[in-house]
């Protein structure tokens, strides 16, 4: 033996190296590069449940702590600490947009997405939204850029909003925010 201790990855030791790394705001993960630990039996639902080996977690605060070091590589999701990084899964996106606000009117309003874990967004040129299209029922899915290639879904009831404030550009039906027009469905589609 080399005397080098394995480590199985957890969730505690998780826990303790984000508490002694904690400041204001998010952690910056993008400069962390640990070494891969191995993957977690963590999984975020499509609803936005957060799930450990098999439970869902049902702190809020634990919830809002594992999403603040959530890191996207190459298609692959992460929990990131200056020392660990351990893989989790993701069903679809790692977040849910559950509501949003408008400001201003048409080609000048704004519009800022909450998630269910309290990340802010302003959709616009960093903040895109996209729909993507099931090609077997034609059903949407509508996802806005929170942070650093980590996606929310839009949930359904305030897609419903975003389609009420909907106005047609070029061909397509969409919403403004920020000056960027983004298309949910071409015009000549719409019944």
């Amino acid at each position: 033996m080399s005397g080098q201790k394995t480590v199985t990855p957890d969730a505690e030791s998780l826990v303790a190296s984000i508490t002694a790394t904690k400041s204001r705001g998010l952690p910056p993960v993008h400069l962390w590069n640990p070494p891969f630990c191995g993957d977690l039996d963590m999984r975020i639902a499509r609803d936005g449940t957060w799930f450990y080996q098999g439970t869902p977690i049902g702190r809020p605060g634990l919830v809002k702590l594992f999403s603040s070091i959530l890191k996207r590589e190459d298609g692959k999701y992460f929990l990131v600490t200056p020392v660990e990084k351990v893989g989790i899964t993701v069903d679809d996106a790692p977040f849910v947009a559950v509501d949003f606000d408008v400001s201003g009117e048409g080609a000048d309003q704004s519009l800022t997405f909450v998630t269910q874990v309290d990340d802010v967004a302003k959709a616009g040129p960093d903040h895109p939204i996209r729909v993507e299209r099931d090609p077997e029922t034609g059903e949407p899915s509508p996802y806005v850029l929170i942070r650093a290639d980590l996606e929310a879904l839009i949930d359904r009831k305030s897609f419903y909003r975003l389609v009420d404030l909907g106005t047609h550009h070029d061909d397509w039906f969409g919403v403004w925010s920020q000056g960027t027009f983004f298309g949910i469905i071409p015009s000549n589609e719409l019944p």
